[in-house]
Parts: structure tokens; sequence; C-alpha cells
């Protein structure tokens, strides 16, 4: 079956119009606290070291309206041996359920209130925590804590407003390790971590965008300064839909680059799936008239030329074949990048019936001859089929095949109805693979182990008195005072940006020179060696006043902060910068010294084979500005080289060049 869709790079605005692209955002962020969310445990600290483990296995509870949430009756069918590594220093009896929890961590809490203010959402007057089902085994009580703090907000982007839907506080769940056949190996470490959850309105109208919005989001969580930073302390989930079909989850993205081509595709799956209904309500098939059977062909398997199938056949396992009436070649069509729909069933088998070891389906479409056209026509006879049906073989134990060959019917009979509500795994290569099932409201149901928690007034105008200021707010500052714009978002976010403000106001820094020291200068710093997290705020200050005073040159700032850096912290020995103030000595302005200490400089290098006069200028520069140590401006070092080292027009341009 062919069907038709752009490639990624071709897609405009436009064609995401014209299938109805819907898509919205669920950005999960840690926050920064000592302890975690119900329990005084220390968060934030990470091993793969362990002192027991854990085995458990979970089973599905009824909500409160008494119904079963569909995603736990799927978990349930995967009848996984799920095993927790834990250690002492970071889990209590609390994260297995064996003790009640603690009130909710306070500072968590203000930090989430804060992040309400600055998504403009409203806050509830009343904190209630409910229980959300996880039956994956990330989390070993089979749910976690979650409370709604605002609702209703928007953040404003490229001229119109995303709306937040809610902000919401939660517990983290465990690391997972592994995830081989019907073992699940989990790390305890990360659990209970608190974090707070902002949900979008679909108002995103192209994958870039949703990176877009995703970015501002991370941004303002970091402009607080009270959220952790690191692979894995933020994720997003990404809801995607497009015009006849349903929202699907791609869960747990963890870099944003890798947002824009998985929900290309993820888009592209879903307008596929359509076309596939619409191919099978063509030729008959609908959900009332959907047909399969399925055969346990072990007997005659051995014949097959399949070494896949021969192992099988060799550890003592059952040979599957599911018949699907009508389905012929169904499951070649192409549905992502490189990807078709037989894929869709693989997934399943190996998510539900935990036949991970791949390939763990064979059918009749695949392009590829893995089987003899000899072979398809003797399963064809020995089952029934016909040439206008797909066959799809499967291998495994009696109840691993058994449950695989059921999903495979599932999966065919839901081709007919257009696209299920799947939990989506965003893959390395920008495509999507199945998850799990969608989980639903039965997933939710209210906990009685807290009191409802009081959001006052006071508290709420405490925390509003002290709020930062609105990350677009800063960056189109920034712009006005001609901040280079590749310095704007790392400084709205940066720990050191109310500095930048005392620098530019209280000593008339240029708001250029302040930025890039503060963000590209100490940036290059850390990727020397050197820890900038250890220069504080009021040693900062003191370089860029002796600058001011004429105490050192424009290019000495950097020098003398990583003098600074390299100081052991010693109160006793006094300022850091003083001291290192006093060892570089007064600004040079005697033109007579320079030229004698440039003099010096070119006798030195007259031996070294330079192929060029400029590539001689650059090496000496470097080496003045070193041995000098920011006691003379570059600008009038390098006029002053370049007249000793060629007079004339090239000594004019190189100056210019290095002014």
């Amino acid at each position: 079956m062919e069907v038709s869709f752009k490639p990624f790079e071709q897609m405009t605005p436009a064609d995401y119009a014209e299938i109805g692209f819907m898509c919205g955002l669920e950005v999960h962020q840690q926050l920064l606290t000592e302890t975690k969310l119900f329990c005084r445990c220390p968060a934030g600290r990470y091993s793969s070291e362990y002192d027991a483990e854990i085995l458990r296995h979970m089973r599905p509870t009824l909500s409160e309206l008494g119904e079963y949430d569909g995603t736990a009756l799927m978990e349930k069918k995967t009848r996984k041996n799920i095993y927790y590594r834990i250690h002492r220093d970071t889990v209590c009896t609390y994260e297995f359920d064996d003790t009640p929890p603690f009130l909710i961590d306070d500072r968590a809490l203000d930090i989430t209130i804060e992040l309400c203010l600055l998504f403009q959402l409203n806050l509830v007057g009343e904190l209630h925590i409910s229980r959300k089902q996880y039956l994956d085994g990330s989390i070993p009580t089979g749910f976690q804590r979650t409370g709604i703090v605002g609702v209703g907000g928007w953040i404003p982007f490229r001229g119109r407003r995303i709306g937040i839907r809610q902000l919401s506080i939660e517990e983290d769940a465990c690391r997972e390790v592994s995830d081989v056949g019907h073992d699940r190996v989990y790390l305890t470490d990360r659990l209970g971590t608190p974090l707070v959850e902002v949900v979008t309105e679909p108002d995103m109208r192209t994958p870039e965008e949703v990176a877009a919005v995703a970015q501002l989001i991370r941004r303002i969580c970091r402009s607080t300064h009270k959220v952790r930073r690191g692979y894995g302390s933020a994720r997003q989930d990404v809801n995607v839909s497009v015009r006849g079909g349903t929202r699907c989850e791609i869960k747990g993205v963890p870099q944003i680059w890798r947002i824009p081509r998985l929900v290309y595709n993820e888009a592209r799956r879903q307008w596929t799936l359509l076309r596939i209904r619409e191919e099978l309500h063509r030729r008959g098939i609908t959900p009332q008239t959907f047909q399969y059977v399925i055969h346990d062909i072990t007997a005659v398997a051995g014949r097959l030329p399949y070494a896949p199938i021969q192992a099988a056949l060799a550890a003592g396992h059952r040979v599957k074949c599911v018949v699907l009436r009508g389905f012929a070649g169904i499951l070649n069509t192409i549905t992502q990048e490189h990807t078709t729909f037989g894929k869709e069933f693989s997934d399943r088998v190996r998510v539900i019936a935990c036949l991970t070891t791949l390939p763990n389906i064979l059918h009749s479409d695949m392009a590829t001859d893995v089987l003899p056209a000899r072979d398809w026509k003797f399963l064809r006879r020995r089952t029934g089929a016909t040439i206008q049906d797909t066959l799809v073989l499967v291998w495994g134990d009696e109840q691993d095949s058994a449950c695989a060959a059921e999903e495979i019917m599932i999966r065919a009979r839901e081709a007919t109805e257009g696209v299920p509500r799947d939990t989506r795994q965003p893959l390395p290569d920008g495509t999507t693979g199945f998850e799990r099932v969608l989980p639903g409201a039965e997933r939710m149901y209210p906990d009685t182990d807290l009191p409802p928690v009081e959001i006052s007034r006071e508290r709420v105008e405490r925390i509003r008195a002290r709020l930062s200021t609105p990350v677009w707010e800063g960056e189109e500052r920034y712009r006005r005072l001609g901040v280079p714009e590749d310095t704007v978002t790392a400084l709205s976010i940066s720990p050191r940006a109310e500095l930048f403000d005392r620098l530019v106001d209280e000593l008339g820094i240029d708001p250029k020179l302040a930025a890039v020291t503060l963000v590209q200068r100490l940036k290059a710093l850390r990727r020397e060696g050197l820890n900038p997290d250890r220069l504080t705020d009021e040693e900062i200050r003191e370089v860029f006043a002796a600058y001011v005073w004429g105490r050192i040159s424009r290019e000495g700032i950097a020098l003398v902060l990583e003098k600074v850096l390299r100081l052991p912290t010693d109160s006793a020995s006094g300022s850091r910068v003083q001291r290192v103030l006093e060892s570089l000595g007064p600004v040079l302005t005697d033109n007579q010294v320079l030229r004698a200490e440039i003099q010096a400089a070119l006798e030195r290098s007259s031996s070294r084979g330079f192929a060029t006069t400029e590539k001689r200028f650059r090496y000496l520069m470097g080496h003045l500005m070193r041995r000098l140590g920011g006691r003379v401006s570059g600008a009038h070092l390098a006029e002053l080289l370049a007249e000793l080292l060629h007079g004339g027009p090239l000594a004019a341009r190189v100056a210019r060049a290095h002014g």
C-alpha cells in the first residue's frame, strides 16, 4: 500500500495546518530541595551502588468509580518481575508504602507557587493530593502522589499566547536500569524527588514551535535558580494529534533538540494510520467485519529456514501464525521514516508479551525474501489463508507466544478504527515506538493519608515580593542595552543576572562587556578546568571596579578573574582580588617601557619560523598580553606592535583589526 507524506525538511506550517496538526507539552522539572517531597531522605544524591534488592509484582486496583485503568490492565499482562535496588542513605520505608507520608516539603511548595506566578496561573486555595497509578514499576507503591497548584495561565510566544492549562507538584519516579524479558530493574535514589509538571494547551502549530516553547518553559523554570540542572532533571512529554485521530503522548523526551523530528514522525504515523483505516474500509474490513485466525504451527515450523524460529524450536518454544483476513500489503506501509506498520506489531509483542529479542515476528508482507515464496505458500495451505491475507509468525514459550498472538490480533483490529491511544517511546533515530496504552482518568483517586494544604494569601504575597523578572522581559531589556544576541538567553537565566544589573547601574560598565564576561568568559574558564562558581559576586564586582579605576585594562578583567580562581579561598589571607592586583603592578602607560617590552619579544621570536608577518603578529600579541598581565590596552599594544613589526599600511590595518 503506497501512502505519500512530505519529508521532514519539506514540511511547512501550511502543511501542518492541512493535516490538522495539534500539539501540547507536559514539562517535568525537578526542584532544588535538600529533601524529597513526602519524606526527609536527601534529594539529588545519585549512585549506582545499592545495599539491597527488593522484588515486587504489580496489581491493578479499582478507581474511586469502580473502574480499572487500561494501562494498569496492560501492565498486568506483562507479568513483570520488578526489582528495586535500594541504598540506605537515599530511601526509607515511606517509598515502599510501609510508613505514612510526611507533610509536603515546604520549600518545594514555595518554589512551585513561585513558578505558578511566573506562568501567570490562578492559584488554588487548597492543595489536595491525589494518587496516580503507575504499574510499570517505576514507583514501588504503584502510585504517584501529585496535586494541582495552579490553573489557567499563559506565556507570550512570537506575538501570541501559549495557554498553560495547569501546574502540578509531584514526586519523581525511579531510574530504570534494564528491562529485558519479564525482568525490569530500577534504582530508587531518584524516587520521591520533588518536581513540577507544566501542562500547556495544544497551541503549537509546528514541531519547531513545540521545541521553542519547551525551551521557553525550561528557561522560565531555570530563571528561579531553584530547579535542578543536568541530564534527566527535566523531561518533556509531547502530546500529538492530527485531524481525525486522537491524542498520543511521546513520553520522557530528555533533550529538546530531538523534539521536532519526533513530533514530525508521530504526526506522519497518525496521518498514515488514518490512510490505512481508509484502505481497510475500502476493502470492507471494519471493526465489525474484522476476521482473524490463530494457528499453532510448531509441528511444521521445523521446515522453515529462518534462524530465530529454529532457535526457538531448539529451546522448546512454540510458533504461532496469526492470519489477518484481507490485510495483504498493509503491514509493509511506511508509517515513519525508515519504519513500516509491521513494527507496530513487533513493538506490542516486545512490550506486552515481553519477547524482547529482535526480530520477534515475521510476516508475509515483508519486502525482503526472508522466507522463500514456497514456504509462505505452504503456510497458506496449512492455515487456510488466501493471497489477500497477511500471515504473522511469532515464537516464544507457551504463555508468551499466546499473549503475543493475541496482541497481534488486537493491534490489527485497532487498525480498522484508526489511531489507538498510545504512550510512545522516543527512539534515537527520531521515530517513536509503542510504550504502553495511554492512561485515562481511571488512574486517579484521592489520597486519604494527607490533609489539604492551605495556600494562604500571605504566603503567596511573600513569594510574589521576591519574584524574579520574567525571562521574556529580561531578554527584551538586554537587547535594548545592546547585549550580544548569543548571550541574551544565557544571561536571562544566569544566577549572575542581578550582578549584571549592579555592574551596569552602579559602576557604569558597558552592558556588552559585562554580559560577555559573565556569560562567555566564565564559561571559557570552566572549559579550562576551573570552577567559576568559586568566584563570588563581590569578587567579580571588585575586578570590574579595578578596571573602572584604571588599575587594569579591559583585557585584564578576564585574566584577573582567572588568576583569582587559581588562588585558594582563605579568608585569613585577605581579598583574593587585591592579592592578584598587587602582583600585577600598575597599568603600563609609558610608551617607552612598552616599546622595550615589544622589542624584547621581537628578538626572542626572531628564530621562530612564521609563514606570514600577520601570523607572527598574532603570536606576539598573545604572548605579550599574557606577559603584561592585562596592564595595557589591547588596541594600544596592537598599534605599537604593528608599528615596530612592520610600519606603514599593514601596521594601521593590523592595529584596527585588533582594536
